[in-house]
């Protein structure tokens, strides 16, 4: 609290310190005439939400990639979590602040009698043949749990898609006919699994889940066996989560629970096209509703949905996130979650989520995207999909060979442009005012103070044209020095000198991240 009230004094001194002495970086070649100048106004007095992580989940390739080669898999890793910087000045990762766990529901071990179609869309539960517990089970997920430790990640969260099949009503890891797949008198069973997998997983790894999400996009009908899932009516999660709360008091486990995981970001603020399933903020945390469970002592005071179906046109996509903070300001303190997003639909013409792109158009969409959640929605986390992904989509970080034992992999630009943000933004940054003289969505600007005094600033020029930037305080003064990373068509968060932010050149079509260390 003290950091948040004193950020505009503490930094305002600082950064007026340093705001004299400095040449002006030169343009790049075939950019001698950029646009006119544009001014960024940051100020650090003006102060909204604090930043917790940005994460990405390990479903569903970690657990076949988690087997690879070791070398293989630890670039991967790498490319993930790290934060190391080569002796080039080049980085090796990304550094995520959130791992995402998927315990899965036991299709795995159904085979072609699951009925999921894709063998890696299905996944293991922890239960053994004997009904007791195997910990050496999900071990490729599990590898990957041990690597995003070991490279500094500091939080985990477990999520189950499916209730495992033991539990279910027709036996499948998915729904029959849109209905849900949980009968109540297998509630309590089924959180008992969720507390044991967090106990277990514990003694196994030396790894701690922070949060479990026990439902995923109740919203959806999840019935067509294309993978884990099942639909849930509002006042089943409310039974859920007071079954969960229980279970994990009675182990003593500190894990905070998150809820609801929504399909679509409408479905927390409003009906939306699904009564009963929908207007989550007030179903789960108005103290008048029939299914509050905000008191509860282990439930996370944030709300989570999913980014899907309403990120274009950018004008709409801002008008939606503005009702959700609306909705979220009905209940004080009340934090939201960006949990899941890659790029679905054809996105009003936009972009089509079928194809990979490892290029540029997709890294800007996704920076675009993150931008919108952060600034207009006051997303305190923002989390990617499969990370690692074998698909013709645009659903991955890292792509690979559709191959269980060894194979390729490449980055995407998704994966460097969620890297202008996670790498850099760090768990506790508190965000900032900024704005652009610009006025369009063309050149997108937004600022946050690290715990450690350090003021970033992430730049998204969507334009066709280089821009020259003139970054100021709120008082005027300019702010001298800083370094540089850019994510563009020619290179993945690249280092870039920037010796005055009072003439500092955005590249047309590109990404910069800009910190200033105190």
């Amino acid at each position: 609290m003290y950091f948040t009230q004193h950020l505009g004094t503490l930094f305002l001194g600082l950064l007026m310190a340093g705001s004299t002495g400095c040449q002006g970086a030169e343009p790049a070649a075939g950019t001698e005439n950029p646009a006119e100048k544009i001014t960024i106004r940051i100020d650090p007095s003006k102060t909204y939400q604090t930043i917790r992580h940005f994460g990405g989940s390990d479903a569903w390739a970690c657990q076949f990639v988690g087997n690879w080669p070791l070398a293989k898999k630890n670039a991967i890793a790498d490319l993930l979590f790290s934060r190391d910087t080569l002796a080039d000045g080049r980085v090796k990762g990304i550094g995520l602040s959130l791992w995402r766990f998927n315990a899965g529901g036991g299709t795995a071990e159904q085979g072609d009698a699951s009925g999921i179609r894709d063998e890696w869309r299905r996944a293991e539960s922890f239960f053994a043949n004997d009904g007791g517990y195997d910990w050496n089970k999900q071990a490729g997920q599990m590898w990957f749990l041990h690597a995003a430790k070991e490279r500094g990640v500091g939080e985990f969260l477990v999520f189950p898609n499916t209730p495992p099949v033991q539990f279910t009503t027709n036996g499948k890891g998915y729904a029959t006919n849109g209905q849900p797949n949980l009968p109540a008198q297998q509630i309590d069973k089924f959180t008992g699994y969720l507390a044991d997998v967090i106990d277990g997983v514990r003694k196994k790894t030396g790894v701690t889940f922070q949060y479990v999400s026990p439902v995923n996009e109740p919203q959806w009908d999840w019935s067509d066996g294309g993978q884990e899932g099942t639909p849930y009516f509002n006042n089943q999660i409310a039974a859920i989560t007071r079954s969960l709360s229980a279970a994990l008091l009675k182990k003593n486990l500190s894990t905070q629970i998150n809820i609801a995981e929504a399909g679509q970001i409408e479905y927390l603020y409003s009906e939306h096209n699904r009564p009963g399933r929908a207007s989550q903020i007030s179903t789960f945390f108005d103290k008048n509703s029939a299914d509050y469970v905000g008191s509860l002592p282990n439930v996370l005071p944030a709300i989570s949905g999913h980014s899907y179906f309403t990120t274009s046109p950018y004008k709409d996509a801002v008008a939606k996130r503005k009702q959700l903070a609306g909705g979220l300001a009905t209940v004080p303190g009340l934090e939201y979650w960006m949990s899941e997003y890659c790029i679905l639909g054809d996105n009003e013409g936009e972009i089509r989520g079928e194809g990979r792109d490892l290029g540029i158009d997709a890294g800007l969409y996704i920076a675009r995207v993150i931008h919108n959640d952060l600034v207009n929605a006051n997303a305190s986390a923002w989390h990617w999909w499969i990370s690692v992904s074998p698909y013709d989509y645009k659903d991955g970080l890292v792509y690979i060979d559709q191959n269980k034992t060894d194979g390729n992999f490449q980055s995407s630009k998704m994966l460097w442009a969620l890297g202008n943000f996670s790498r850099f933004v760090r768990p506790g940054a508190v965000r900032v005012e900024a704005s652009s003289s610009l006025g369009t969505d063309g050149l997108l600007v937004s600022s946050y103070v690290n715990a450690g005094r350090e003021l970033v600033m992430v730049i998204i020029n969507n334009d066709n044209q280089d821009r020259e930037v003139n970054v100021v305080l709120a008082s005027g003064k300019t702010i001298s020095a800083g370094k540089a990373f850019e994510t563009s068509a020619k290179g993945d968060l690249m280092p870039v000198n920037v010796p005055d932010f009072g003439k500092m050149l955005i590249k047309a079509r590109s990404i910069m991240t800009v910190n200033n260390k105190m």
